[in-house]
């Protein structure tokens, strides 16, 4: 986990390889926005359709988020992290080559830029994320914004490799021998983690990247949650990043609510 300063400044153009926008595909996308609308206090105005209906959630005139409609009820209800790249088709190419799959794109999308959607060798779906015009999530740190990605996988050591190919990441050194957890950098700041969880990875999930997004209180943001219809998985509860929850909403998209220690 990282720390994100609070800001409603453009940001600078994101560095290749760091999260630059997270978006969610649902099955029914007004049942889902008047959730997080209500969650988070988002608003939502229309987004680019290159992969079908879209609206873009804002918070307090920024963007911060997208919720997409999903076509292909067969595919999982799930959030996806996007990451920075100043040549998508080189990336692409680079996933391949690294045992990935490349399964959107490459494709332009409107003012969202050149964009790709590939999952690494264990299976976990991303996103990649090529523009200058449109730098992706312009409110960084405050409440109802994602504050950081982690994957879920089996084990570490079978993907990271393949992430910090890709991507150019640099791994943090390893603090405890008996938690496999490892985090990567960018230009030595803390960018993304990844979590083995071996036999208690969920079946039905399969490895998969989580969005941790900020709020002003975890215990009342999970209340309003299960209030709102959504689903408790994991009570809040003290860590050294803050106090945490893992929550799903009511399509089953899984997704954490942190209050982070500042």
């Amino acid at each position: 986990m990282t720390e994100a300063r609070e800001s409603a400044a453009p940001p600078a153009r994101h560095a290749p390889g760091a999260p630059c926008w997270v978006s969610l595909m649902v099955p029914g996308m007004t049942a889902t926005q008047k959730f997080y609308g209500a969650l988070f206090g988002w608003e939502f105005r229309p987004g680019p359709h290159h992969l079908g209906p879209c609206v873009r959630a804002l918070l307090d005139g920024h963007e911060v988020a997208a919720i997409g409609q999903l076509s292909d009820h067969r595919l999982p209800t799930a959030w996806t992290p996007y990451f920075a790249s100043d040549d998508v088709d080189l990336t692409a190419e680079t996933v391949r080559l690294c045992g990935g799959t490349v399964g959107v794109g490459p494709l332009e999308a409107e003012d969202a830029g050149r964009l790709v959607i590939g999952s690494d060798p264990s299976g976990a779906v991303f996103g990649v994320r090529q523009t200058a015009a449109r730098r992706g999530t312009s409110l960084a740190g405050a409440p109802g914004t994602p504050v950081w990605h982690e994957l879920v996988t089996f084990e570490t050591a079978s993907v990271v490799k393949f992430y910090e190919t890709v991507f150019g990441y640099e791994e943090e050194p390893v603090t405890s021998a008996d938690f496999d957890h490892i985090t990567l950098r960018l230009a030595d700041r803390p960018v993304v983690g990844i979590h083995g969880a071996g036999h208690t990875l969920p079946h039905d999930r399969g490895p998969h990247w989580r969005t941790y997004f900020e709020v002003s209180g975890t215990d009342e943001a999970t209340a309003l949650l299960a209030d709102l219809g959504g689903h408790v998985l994991e009570p809040p509860h003290a860590s050294v990043h803050g106090r945490v929850a893992t929550v799903a909403d009511p399509e089953g998209a899984l997704f954490c609510l942190i209050h982070r220690v500042r």
